[in-house]
C-alpha cells in the first residue's frame, strides 16, 4: 500500500513561496533544482527535470491553472520536477496544476497526464527527463523565444538574469526536443515513464550520466 502523501518531506518550500514566472516553467524547474541543492536537505541525484514534448509541440495537459474546467491546455511543451524518492511513491512538482504541491507521482499520471490512447497521434506525449545536477550544469536561455518579431516580451521575464552557462547562452531547443541523439538525458515514450516511475519497481536500469 502507497504512503500517503503527508509523510512525504517536500523538498522545496510550499508553492507561493517558490520562484515562479508565468509561461517560463523551464527556469522555474531550473531555481528549484536549484533549491534542492543550496539546502543539502534530500540528495540532488534523486530529482530530474522532466521535459514533456513532442516531436509537433503540441502536448495536453489537464489540471492546468490556466486551463478551463475538465478541459486540457495545449503546451508546445511543458517542465515539472520528478523525485524519484527512497519511498514507496515518487512525487512530480509543477508550479502550474492546480493539483497538489508536491503531487504523488499515480495522482498526477491520472489527473494531468491522462492516456495517449485516446488521443490523436500528432498529441501523443513524449518525455525527456535530465539528472538535476546535470541541469543545472548545462541548461542555458537567454529568454529570446518569449520574444515577438518585433523583439517585444510575449509575457514578462523573471527579473533574475538569464540562466547561462560558460558553453552556451541559449540550448532551450536541445531540452525541448525529443530526438535522443540530441541534448541531455533519456527519452520516453509517456507509457513507459508512466510504468518506470508510477510505481517502485527494481529500478535497476542506470541513468548515471544522462
Amino acid at each position: 500500500m502507497a504512503r500517503p502523501a503527508a509523510a512525504y518531506e517536500a523538498a522545496v518550500p510550499p508553492r507561493p513561496a517558490c520562484a515562479y514566472t508565468g509561461c517560463y516553467c523551464e527556469e522555474n524547474v531550473w531555481k528549484l533544482c536549484e533549491y534542492i541543492r543550496s539546502r543539502d536537505q534530500h540528495p540532488l541525484e534523486e530529482f530530474y527535470a522532466v521535459f514533456i514534448s513532442n516531436d509537433s509541440r503540441t502536448i495536453p495537459l489537464w489540471k492546468q491553472k490556466s486551463g478551463h474546467g475538465d478541459q486540457p491546455v495545449v503546451w508546445d511543451y511543458h517542465v515539472v520536477l520528478l523525485h524519484v524518492s527512497r519511498g514507496e511513491q515518487n512525487f512530480i512538482y509543477d508550479l502550474d496544476t492546480v493539483l497538489p504541491f508536491p503531487c504523488p507521482f499515480e495522482v498526477y499520471s491520472l489527473e494531468a497526464f491522462r492516456s495517449d490512447d485516446s488521443l490523436h497521434p500528432q498529441f501523443h506525449r513524449k518525455i525527456r527527463m535530465i539528472r538535476a545536477d546535470l541541469y543545472l550544469k548545462t541548461f542555458a536561455s537567454d529568454r529570446s523565444h518569449m520574444k515577438d518579431a518585433n523583439g517585444k516580451w510575449q509575457k514578462p521575464p523573471p527579473s533574475y538574469p538569464c540562466i547561462e552557462t560558460a558553453d552556451s547562452k541559449m540550448n532551450l531547443d536541445d531540452f525541448i526536443s525529443m530526438n535522443p541523439e540530441v541534448g541531455w538525458g533519456s527519452v520516453f515514450s509517456l507509457p513507459d515513464f508512466v510504468h518506470r516511475f508510477g510505481r517502485q519497481n527494481d529500478y535497476s536500469y542506470s541513468l548515471e550520466g544522462q
